[in-house]
């Protein structure tokens, strides 16, 4: 996606970041796509199906109750995993299930809740942060992307849930580690297209352009 007009000087330090980024997430899926094309691999799969929670825990107890205690309760998860490990990685894909269905589920509730009542359309948040004030014809514009992107994300999250049980295990993983991303950013592109068509004024918006700001500033 090029930079706008407001560019920083940094802007190949941030341009590495993005594919920083972007080349931890590619590792990620390929080492857990191939935890669940290969047999023996099991104990990968569920390294990365725990790991990642463990590390978000672990960070978020270290901030709310200090690092002795998240330390005491880091040593206890730890003796748990150690103990219960052969049942985990025998059935770490359930784990995945519903970290998968979880993650997105949540982001479609998120988008379709802020539709309701006296609440702000999610896209319109987004848009307010970058650009201030809107008119008129945005705010409508923007209640549509929402509900567009609650639609997506719902229906993403029963595919996902619907492919667990009726293909392999090896198909769902390739689903959700890399078609789900590219259906994602497809998503993304089209939403950018249209707001562009639609609201020609604004030269940096849309999901891609939050997310090109929340991960370089």
């Amino acid at each position: 996606m090029p930079l706008t007009s407001d560019a920083t000087p940094d802007a190949p330090a941030q341009s590495g970041r993005l594919w920083v980024i972007a080349a931890l997430l590619i590792i990620y899926a390929a080492m857990s796509h191939y935890s669940a094309s290969t047999p023996d691999a099991k104990w990968l799969g569920a390294a990365l199906s725990v790991g990642p929670v463990l590390a978000i825990g672990v960070i978020l107890l270290w901030r709310w109750i200090g690092p002795w205690t998240a330390g005491l309760a880091c040593a206890v998860i730890l003796s748990s995993l150690y103990r219960y490990w052969q049942a985990i990685e025998d059935n770490y894909e359930w784990a995945d299930l519903v970290e998968q269905c979880g993650i997105y589920g949540l982001i479609a509730i998120s988008f379709a809740r802020s539709l309701y009542g006296d609440r702000i359309p999610l896209c319109t948040q987004l848009a307010t942060r970058i650009h201030g004030e809107l008119v008129t014809a945005e705010v409508a514009y923007l209640w549509r992307a929402t509900a567009a992107w609650a639609a997506f994300y719902g229906t993403l999250t029963a595919v996902i849930l619907t492919l667990f049980f009726s293909t392999s295990q090896r198909v769902w993983s390739f689903f959700v580690n890399f078609v789900t991303f590219g259906l994602i950013v497809l998503f993304g592109i089209v939403d950018h297209v249209i707001r562009r068509r639609v609201l020609p004024g604004r030269e940096d918006g849309g999901i891609l352009g939050v997310l090109r700001r929340a991960i370089i500033g």
